[in-house]
């Protein structure tokens, strides 16, 4: 997975389509990622205690990978990730303007 923790990203596919957004976390195995703000859905939670009410929380949902794209910093344009190897250490590259993400 290219996209990584605390990248910006712009969905580029789904109902949130042209929203910007953070990284919260990823989920390698299932190839999704948790964006800030982006894909909300309403959580019903019960009451934990006596005389508690239960609630409608929002919380952002999983999104596949491929509904996203990065944002290069040095840009600010979505972008593809490529890959550069110099001495021993694999960076990630922009595509667009070639500089080092």
């Amino acid at each position: 997975m290219r996209i990584k923790k605390n990248d910006k990203i712009k969905v580029i596919a789904g109902k949130d389509i042209g929203k910007e957004g953070k990284v919260l976390y990823t989920l390698r195995e299932e190839g999704k990622v948790v964006v800030e703000k982006i894909n909300i859905v309403k959580k019903h939670t019960r009451p934990k205690k006596e005389g508690e009410k239960g609630q409608r929380v929002e919380v952002p949902a999983p999104m596949d990978v491929s509904n996203v794209m990065l944002v290069c910093p040095q840009c600010s344009k979505p972008t593809k990730i490529g890959y550069e190897i110099t001495e021993g250490s694999k960076n990630r590259v922009c595509k667009k303007c070639k500089k080092e993400i």
